[in-house]
Protein backbone atom coordinates (compact mmCIF):
# COMPACT_ATOMS: atom_id res chain seq x y z
CA UNK A 1 0.00 0.00 0.00
CA UNK A 2 1.10 3.58 -0.68
CA UNK A 3 2.08 5.56 2.46
CA UNK A 4 2.39 9.32 1.95
CA UNK A 5 5.53 11.15 3.10
CA UNK A 6 3.29 13.54 5.08
CA UNK A 7 1.88 10.67 7.18
CA UNK A 8 5.40 9.25 7.73
CA UNK A 9 6.66 12.69 8.81
CA UNK A 10 3.71 13.15 11.21
CA UNK A 11 4.45 9.78 12.85
CA UNK A 12 8.16 10.63 13.06
CA UNK A 13 7.40 13.92 14.84
CA UNK A 14 5.09 12.13 17.27
CA UNK A 15 7.45 9.26 18.15
CA UNK A 16 10.99 10.49 17.41
CA UNK A 17 11.66 7.26 15.47
CA UNK A 18 13.58 7.27 12.15
CA UNK A 19 11.78 7.76 8.80
CA UNK A 20 12.33 4.17 7.63
CA UNK A 21 11.08 2.72 10.92
CA UNK A 22 7.99 4.94 10.73
CA UNK A 23 7.30 3.88 7.14
CA UNK A 24 7.67 0.15 7.87
CA UNK A 25 5.45 0.48 10.98
CA UNK A 26 2.75 2.22 8.87
CA UNK A 27 2.96 -0.53 6.23
CA UNK A 28 2.68 -3.19 8.96
CA UNK A 29 -0.33 -1.34 10.43
CA UNK A 30 -2.03 -0.92 6.99
CA UNK A 31 -1.77 2.86 7.25
CA UNK A 32 -3.39 3.07 10.73
CA UNK A 33 -1.36 5.76 12.51
CA UNK A 34 -2.41 4.79 16.05
CA UNK A 35 -1.53 1.14 15.40
CA UNK A 36 1.80 2.15 13.81
CA UNK A 37 2.61 4.20 16.92
CA UNK A 38 1.92 1.14 19.09
CA UNK A 39 4.20 -0.99 16.91
CA UNK A 40 6.99 1.59 17.18
CA UNK A 41 6.59 1.89 20.93
CA UNK A 42 6.80 -1.88 21.38
CA UNK A 43 9.90 -2.07 19.18
CA UNK A 44 11.44 1.00 20.78
CA UNK A 45 10.97 -0.22 24.31
CA UNK A 46 12.39 -3.64 23.37
CA UNK A 47 15.42 -1.90 21.83
CA UNK A 48 15.72 0.46 24.80
CA UNK A 49 15.82 -2.50 27.19
CA UNK A 50 18.78 -3.96 25.26
CA UNK A 51 20.56 -0.60 25.31
CA UNK A 52 20.17 -0.24 29.08
CA UNK A 53 23.17 -2.50 29.70
CA UNK A 54 25.57 -0.37 27.64
CA UNK A 55 27.93 2.00 29.44
CA UNK A 56 27.04 5.69 29.52
CA UNK A 57 30.01 7.96 30.28
CA UNK A 58 29.10 11.15 28.40
CA UNK A 59 26.24 13.52 29.21
CA UNK A 60 25.84 16.75 31.11
CA UNK A 61 25.12 18.38 34.44
CA UNK A 62 22.18 20.76 34.52
CA UNK A 63 20.91 23.17 37.11
CA UNK A 64 17.41 24.37 37.83
CA UNK A 65 16.63 27.34 40.07
CA UNK A 66 12.97 27.64 40.99
CA UNK A 67 11.22 31.04 40.81
CA UNK A 68 12.15 33.14 43.82
CA UNK A 69 15.62 31.54 44.04
CA UNK A 70 14.76 29.59 47.20
CA UNK A 71 15.12 26.12 45.66
CA UNK A 72 17.85 24.75 43.41
CA UNK A 73 18.77 21.43 41.82
CA UNK A 74 21.92 20.03 40.18
CA UNK A 75 21.58 16.77 38.27
CA UNK A 76 23.97 14.60 36.23
CA UNK A 77 22.47 12.54 33.41
CA UNK A 78 24.73 10.34 31.28
CA UNK A 79 24.47 9.04 27.72
CA UNK A 80 26.86 7.05 25.51
CA UNK A 81 28.22 9.71 23.14
CA UNK A 82 29.11 13.38 23.14
CA UNK A 83 27.00 13.70 19.97
CA UNK A 84 23.78 12.81 21.82
CA UNK A 85 24.86 14.87 24.87
CA UNK A 86 24.79 17.98 22.66
CA UNK A 87 21.33 17.36 21.15
CA UNK A 88 18.30 19.44 22.16
CA UNK A 89 16.35 16.26 22.94
CA UNK A 90 18.91 15.14 25.53
CA UNK A 91 19.34 18.62 27.04
CA UNK A 92 15.56 19.04 27.34
CA UNK A 93 15.35 15.67 29.12
CA UNK A 94 18.02 16.72 31.66
CA UNK A 95 16.11 19.97 32.35
CA UNK A 96 12.86 18.01 32.80
CA UNK A 97 14.59 15.69 35.31
CA UNK A 98 15.93 18.70 37.25
CA UNK A 99 12.39 20.15 37.41
CA UNK A 100 11.01 16.77 38.54
CA UNK A 101 13.54 16.71 41.40
CA UNK A 102 12.62 20.28 42.41
CA UNK A 103 8.88 19.48 42.41
CA UNK A 104 8.78 15.92 43.79
CA UNK A 105 11.74 16.06 46.24
CA UNK A 106 13.12 12.50 45.88
CA UNK A 107 15.95 11.34 48.17
CA UNK A 108 17.49 8.61 45.99
CA UNK A 109 17.77 7.91 42.25
CA UNK A 110 16.63 4.24 42.47
CA UNK A 111 15.36 1.79 45.07
CA UNK A 112 18.70 -0.09 45.19
CA UNK A 113 20.25 3.04 46.76
CA UNK A 114 17.89 3.08 49.76
CA UNK A 115 19.93 1.83 52.76
CA UNK A 116 18.81 -1.56 54.10
CA UNK A 117 18.33 -0.16 57.63
CA UNK A 118 15.83 2.44 56.31
CA UNK A 119 13.87 -0.24 54.43
CA UNK A 120 13.89 -2.42 57.58
CA UNK A 121 12.67 0.48 59.75
CA UNK A 122 9.84 1.28 57.31
CA UNK A 123 8.88 -2.42 57.16
CA UNK A 124 8.67 -2.56 60.99
CA UNK A 125 6.42 0.51 61.08
CA UNK A 126 4.08 -0.95 58.43
CA UNK A 127 3.94 -4.32 60.23
CA UNK A 128 3.04 -2.57 63.50
CA UNK A 129 0.23 -0.67 61.74
CA UNK A 130 -1.44 -3.92 60.57
CA UNK A 131 -0.44 -6.37 63.32
CA UNK A 132 -4.06 -7.43 63.96
CA UNK A 133 -4.59 -8.68 60.38
CA UNK A 134 -4.02 -12.30 59.23
CA UNK A 135 -0.37 -13.08 58.30
CA UNK A 136 -0.89 -13.38 54.50
CA UNK A 137 -2.75 -10.04 54.48
CA UNK A 138 0.06 -8.41 56.51
CA UNK A 139 2.63 -9.43 53.88
CA UNK A 140 0.56 -8.00 51.03
CA UNK A 141 -0.22 -4.75 52.86
CA UNK A 142 3.43 -4.25 53.89
CA UNK A 143 4.61 -4.92 50.30
CA UNK A 144 2.08 -2.37 49.01
CA UNK A 145 3.17 0.25 51.56
CA UNK A 146 6.83 -0.34 50.66
CA UNK A 147 6.03 0.24 46.97
CA UNK A 148 4.31 3.50 47.93
CA UNK A 149 7.39 4.47 49.99
CA UNK A 150 9.70 3.82 47.00
CA UNK A 151 7.42 5.90 44.75
CA UNK A 152 7.90 8.81 47.14
CA UNK A 153 11.65 8.68 47.83
CA UNK A 154 13.09 7.20 44.60
CA UNK A 155 13.24 9.45 41.53
CA UNK A 156 12.87 6.60 38.99
CA UNK A 157 9.76 5.28 40.78
CA UNK A 158 7.97 8.65 40.93
CA UNK A 159 5.09 9.56 38.61
CA UNK A 160 6.38 11.99 35.96
CA UNK A 161 5.06 15.47 36.85
CA UNK A 162 4.26 16.30 33.19
CA UNK A 163 2.41 12.98 32.66
CA UNK A 164 1.47 11.23 35.94
CA UNK A 165 0.26 8.19 33.95
CA UNK A 166 3.91 7.08 33.58
CA UNK A 167 6.85 6.76 35.97
CA UNK A 168 10.18 8.54 35.47
CA UNK A 169 11.82 5.18 34.62
CA UNK A 170 9.25 4.70 31.80
CA UNK A 171 9.91 8.25 30.56
CA UNK A 172 13.65 7.47 30.46
CA UNK A 173 12.96 4.22 28.55
CA UNK A 174 10.95 6.18 25.95
CA UNK A 175 13.83 8.66 25.60
CA UNK A 176 16.33 5.78 25.18
CA UNK A 177 14.16 4.53 22.30
CA UNK A 178 14.01 8.02 20.76
CA UNK A 179 17.66 9.00 21.18
CA UNK A 180 19.07 5.54 20.42
CA UNK A 181 21.45 5.40 23.39
CA UNK A 182 21.46 4.22 26.98
CA UNK A 183 20.63 7.05 29.41
CA UNK A 184 21.39 6.99 33.13
CA UNK A 185 20.45 9.46 35.86
CA UNK A 186 23.72 9.31 37.79
CA UNK A 187 23.16 11.61 40.79
CA UNK A 188 21.49 14.79 41.97
CA UNK A 189 21.45 17.28 44.80
CA UNK A 190 18.52 19.49 45.83
CA UNK A 191 18.89 22.53 48.06
CA UNK A 192 16.12 24.46 49.70
CA UNK A 193 16.83 27.80 51.38
CA UNK A 194 17.12 27.46 55.16
CA UNK A 195 16.99 23.65 55.36
CA UNK A 196 19.46 21.72 57.50
CA UNK A 197 22.27 19.89 55.72
CA UNK A 198 22.17 16.19 56.75
CA UNK A 199 25.19 14.99 58.73
CA UNK A 200 27.67 13.03 56.59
Amino acid sequence: MEISAKVVQALREKTGAGMMLCKSALVEANGDEAEAEKILRKKGIATATKKASRSANEGCIASYIHHGSKLGVLVEVNCETDFVARTDGFRDLVKEIAQQIAAANPTYVKREEVPANIVAAETEIYKAQVKDKPAPAVEKIVAGKLEKFYSTVCLLEQPYIKNPEILIKDHITQKIAQLGENLVIRRFVRWQLGEETPAA
